[in-house]
């Protein structure tokens, strides 16, 4: 039944309360167990932050996301994760992934850890949590422009 459904009452009882009175919430969403933080929200995609919170105080970052590999390169590169500005595990099993968020100001760990983790396959690098040609390439190296000399 719908919430557009009316009330029955039996023909046998005249006058007597309604065997179902509707509620007025729509079904599939009466009671949902839990309800995303708004920082959940914001972390599924840019274009949501922005719409939410606007796009002033977000700085210009390059997030490197990798898989688990084997080695003990694995924990050191973990541990320059840990290091950077916004550390998150997410997925479980094959799905795992490891985001480290970096400003321009630790372009040098970011290079370290960049150096660890390209050379397994699954590596990739987003520009303001975004997918962007030649991420990898180009915009990264740019980047190591900044490192003092």
């Amino acid at each position: 039944m719908t919430d557009t459904a009316k009330t029955t009452v039996p023909a046998e009882r005249p006058g007597a309360l309604p065997d179902y009175q509707p509620q007025e919430r729509f079904w599939p969403y009466v009671e949902l167990t839990e309800q995303p933080t708004p920082e959940e929200l914001a972390a599924l995609d840019p274009d949501l932050r922005t719409a939410l919170y606007g796009a002033a105080d977000i700085p210009f970052s390059f997030t490197l996301v990798f898989p688990r590999f084997d080695g003990p390169e694995y924990e050191r590169a973990v541990a320059l994760a840990r290091q950077s500005a916004e550390y998150r595990e997410v997925g479980t099993g094959d799905q795992f992934r490891v985001r480290a968020r970096f400003y321009p100001s630790d372009v040098a760990r970011m290079r370290d850890l960049f150096v660890i983790a390209a050379q397994h396959p699954g590596c990739e690098v987003l520009v303001d949590d975004r997918p962007v040609p030649f991420a990898r390439e180009l915009w990264l190296p740019l980047t190591w422009f900044l490192l003092p000399r």
